[in-house]
């Protein structure tokens, strides 16, 4: 494996941009993010994607760049990079594309973006007449990329940033053990044989805030460790919390154009529905007259408006910058012999059924990959991730294309020498879920064959690299 090249870098002075557009759909569309087929055929918010734009220069020569992207989408698969960097190399042909960073919220309730079984997971029948199928979508998705990375790139001018760290409970675990040692997604924690949550949460609200030579707010990038999922069995477009969060942070703020990126931390076993206190949790929610969404949106807002002045008394106008790409190979998955079995039993309880619904066909399928991914154990290769390590100023920024469980993104904030970590899961890719040795031995959907492209193994050399880089640059 090829490690990453690095070097302490020097102040720098910095030109920031930023931008936003609206990636709805103007008509009916599938949603990602469930077991089931679902056909929006209305938004009940926009889904945006926001960029922010810097530039870094010593004694007036460009020495690098980044552009940052946030979606409203489930993930951003390979196909939509590929795509979209076609598509903005001639538009900005200054611009190294590998240095466009692209990350999805993972809301529930955008369009599906791809059809190929083994990076969607799932494969939902979509209807071909009436509805906008995904490879259109995605070409209208690559699009609008392109055109906010271009508006953030030629709006950029001389700035500054700062960054600050608030709290705000949003996501808690959601894997639930019982008195036999097995996990549950969203196991019954009022049960009597339950005993404990397999792992813990990370409340944060890490927060970067961009402004003008005028010191005038442009944007803000808050990472958080719990995907947008609150509405995620629902049947309309909706940006989830995310959209309240914008809302209400240009409301607080009296600024209509900020620019808002949503950033989901490692949070592979995080989820926004409570878990505990869910009956006290309803009932103030109620008091309130809101939406756990509206809820939701509130913590976050207030969280990073609370820490606003403590930002604006320290922005740093020139500071070290540097954004580093590297490409690595993590071992595969391999399939346990228990789950093997359990495969072969799963397919032959329901291959015979004449009409399986869509469910059960999906399971059949994954079943028997999980088969031939055992039976072909020693052809699998590495699977091959692209990780961005970027220092500003005094703050790291690390990407990975997976939903990381937790203790790996606390591992990465805890072991780098930067003041704060920021780790950006579901970015530049789709390696759907690194779990814990611990969530593949009490099983459950997330720490099962089918949704993991990695091994434990894998994700902890995902962590010792990117440790490893982010330590290089400080």
């Amino acid at each position: 494996m090829i490690g990453f090249a690095g070097g302490t870098p020097r102040s720098r002075e910095l030109k920031v941009g930023s931008a936003t557009v609206d990636i709805t759909p103007d008509g009916p569309v599938a949603l990602a993010g469930q077991f089931h087929t679902r056909i929006a055929q209305r938004a009940e918010t926009q889904i945006l994607a926001s960029a922010v734009a810097i530039e870094a220069s010593e004694e007036d020569k460009v020495v690098d760049e980044s552009i940052l992207i946030s979606c409203d989408l489930i993930a951003v698969h390979s196909s939509i990079l590929e795509i979209f960097r076609q598509r903005l190399q001639p538009l900005i042909p200054e611009l190294d594309v590998r240095k466009v960073i692209v990350s999805a919220t993972h809301t529930h309730t955008a369009p599906v973006t791809s059809e190929i079984m083994e990076e969607a997971l799932i494969c939902y029948p979509i209807p071909k007449e009436g509805v906008m199928q995904p490879q259109e979508y995605v070409h209208f998705l690559a699009q609008r990329l392109a055109e906010v990375a271009v508006q953030a790139w030629k709006s950029r001018k001389p700035g500054g940033v700062s960054w600050t760290l608030g709290y705000a409970t949003v996501g808690e675990n959601r894997r639930s053990v019982d008195s036999g040692g097995k996990s549950c997604l969203y196991g019954d924690t009022g049960d009597p044989h339950f005993r404990h949550m397999e792992g813990g949460f990370d409340s944060a609200v890490e927060t970067l805030f961009f402004w003008d030579a005028n010191q005038r707010l442009t944007a803000v990038a808050v990472n958080l460790a719990c995907p947008s999922q609150e509405v995620e069995d629902g049947s309309s477009i909706n940006a989830d919390f995310w959209h309240d969060t914008r809302e209400r942070l240009k409301q607080k703020l009296n600024a209509p154009g900020l620019t808002v990126l949503g950033w989901c931390s490692a949070a592979g076993d995080q989820s926004p529905h409570p878990m505990i206190r869910k009956e006290a949790e309803a009932r103030m929610i109620r008091l309130r007259g809101l939406s756990r969404q509206q809820e939701l949106g509130r913590r976050i807002s207030n969280a990073v408006v609370d820490t606003l002045e403590v930002a604006r008394a320290d922005i740093r106008t020139k500071m070290p910058f540097s954004h580093l790409v590297q490409n690595l190979r993590l071992p595969p998955r391999r399939i346990l012999e228990r789950e093997y079995d359990e495969a072969r039993q799963y397919i032959a309880k329901y291959e015979a059924l004449k009409s399986p619904d869509n469910r059960i066909a999906t399971l059949l399928r994954m079943e028997r990959g999980i088969m031939k991914r055992f039976e072909e154990a020693a052809l699998q290769m590495p699977y091959a991730v692209e990780v961005h390590v970027l220092r500003i100023g005094d703050i790291a920024i690390a990407t990975n294309p997976f939903e990381l469980f937790l203790d790996y993104g606390v591992q990465l904030k805890t072991r780098s020498k930067a003041l704060q970590t920021l780790v950006l899961q579901l970015t530049n890719g789709y390696g759907m879920y690194a779990p814990t040795a611990d969530a593949i031995d009490g099983g459950s959907y997330s720490g099962q064959p089918h949704a993991n492209k990695v091994s434990p193994e894998g994700a902890q050399m995902l962590v010792e690299q990117t440790v490893q880089a982010i330590n290089s640059l400080f």
